[in-house]
């Protein structure tokens, strides 16, 4: 068993699936696996419904991701200004929306956002700006950390070439800090994974919330819920075999 969970990253994943289910052995309960048992029709249905909820779940995580760098990005250059108004704006910014839970950050979204601009909001977009505002705070400290971590040579060597300081930025700068940064990324983009299983409570149908529908029908929340800790640990573990295989790749050789 040691040797499949130090192993590659499918070996990883298969003995988090067999460690999982193994320890559901070890108590006197009876287990009634046959509500996701694929030779039924009960439980292929059961299964296909709790798999669909994969779509949502990665839907929203990438996207609020994408968008919570781009955010996160702007939130950190103004920290890296010379105006202290943009500095103090940055801090104010950026220790509000850590210190705000994101389930409170959620509700308020949903249900408070549309009250005050007057506006339509479904419960998918409400998912994706409540994720995105509370990562940007986070990505705004990933990324001003890996922008301060080029050397001012660097910097120097881009304006003696003649290059703006969106262009310096663009071409030289971020690049380099991206490989700086990629593994708190990853990290990062792992995190909005779990953190998205907080918008079941507004109604989306991700992994949680089908697990809790089919737990309300079928009245196994042990089955039900141990299937999902396996939904989130296999999905969890693909990223971040994942990520250190892009890390890897972008790895500048020491030689």
């Amino acid at each position: 068993m040691i040797f499949l969970v130090k192993g590659s990253g499918v070996y990883r994943v298969i003995s988090a699936i067999f460690i999982t289910f193994a320890l559901t052995g070890c108590s006197q309960y009876e287990w009634g696996w046959y509500v996701l048992n694929p030779n039924t029709e009960q439980g292929r249905t059961n299964l296909w419904f709790l798999i669909q909820g994969f779509g949502d779940t990665i839907g929203v995580s990438l996207i609020s991701m994408c968008f919570a760098m781009l955010l996160g990005l702007a939130i950190a250059l103004l920290a890296l200004t010379k105006s202290h108004t943009l500095n103090l704006f940055n801090r104010f910014y950026v220790e509000c929306v850590r210190s705000i839970p994101v389930l409170v950050l959620l509700l308020w979204v949903y249900y408070g956002l549309p009250t005050l601009l007057d506006i339509s909001l479904n419960h998918y977009w409400a998912g994706i700006i409540a994720l995105t505002v509370a990562e940007s705070a986070f990505m705004a400290e990933v990324f001003r950390g890996g922008i301060q971590s080029i050397t001012k040579g660097q910097h120097e060597a881009a304006e003696s070439l003649g290059l703006n300081y969106i262009r310096k930025m663009r071409l030289v700068v971020l690049p380099q800090a991206i490989r700086q940064i990629l593994p708190a990324l990853g990290n990062q983009f792992v995190y909005i994974l779990k953190m998205s299983s907080l918008v079941s409570v507004i109604g989306l149908s991700d992994l949680t919330r089908r697990a809790n529908e089919l737990v309300v029908n079928e009245y196994l929340p042990l089955e039900i819920y141990t299937f999902l800790v396996s939904e989130y640990l296999i999905l969890i573990l693909v990223v971040s075999h994942l990520v250190r295989r892009l890390e890897k790749r972008l790895t500048i050789p020491s030689h």
